[in-house]
């Protein structure tokens, strides 16, 4: 066994949500969360699929964003995996949907930070070991830090 670690390659004022799931509906499904959920939000989205002629699988309604997803997709190559890059939405908005989807097992990450992918590979396939999301804590929140964080909330909406 292999284990390689793939730097997605997310533009900028991008976030994008990582998962695993199980079957070929996975797309649609996924698709009609995106616009259900976060209207106003552009994305695309790629699904390994894992039997059968095991392509990649993609929709969208932004064809640079489902661009993108096919290409992390295509490095990351494992098996029943979907990224979604969003622009114009925070995963926040769409994550408890893309939970909910039946199809959907698990999600490694949703974030906007540089993000690495642990990925095995041996003879059968690739699969998803975890996530480097980000980077490691340089030291504890500080009063100022605090009201900063909440002043941030605020100017993006979350809070009042």
């Amino acid at each position: 066994m292999e284990i390689q670690t793939i730097a997605l390659n997310i533009p900028a004022e991008s976030n994008f949500i990582l998962g695993q799931s199980h079957f070929i509906k996975t797309v649609e499904d996924l698709h009609e969360v995106m616009v259900t959920t976060a209207a106003p939000a552009k994305f695309g989205l790629a699904f390994c699929e894992a039997s059968g002629p095991c392509l990649i699988r993609a929709s969208g309604n932004d064809a640079s964003l489902k661009q993108v997803a096919i290409q992390n997709a295509q490095a990351i190559g494992a098996g029943h995996s979907f990224i979604i890059v969003m622009q114009g939405a925070f995963p926040l908005s769409v994550l408890k949907g893309i939970q909910q989807c039946p199809e959907v097992c698990r999600i490694y990450c949703a974030t906007a930070n540089p993000t690495q992918v642990i990925v095995a590979r041996n003879e059968q396939g690739s699969g998803i070991l975890g996530v480097i999301d980000g980077f490691s804590p340089k030291g504890i929140e500080t009063e100022q830090d605090e009201r900063d964080r909440h002043d941030f909330l605020r100017q993006i909406g979350y809070k009042l």
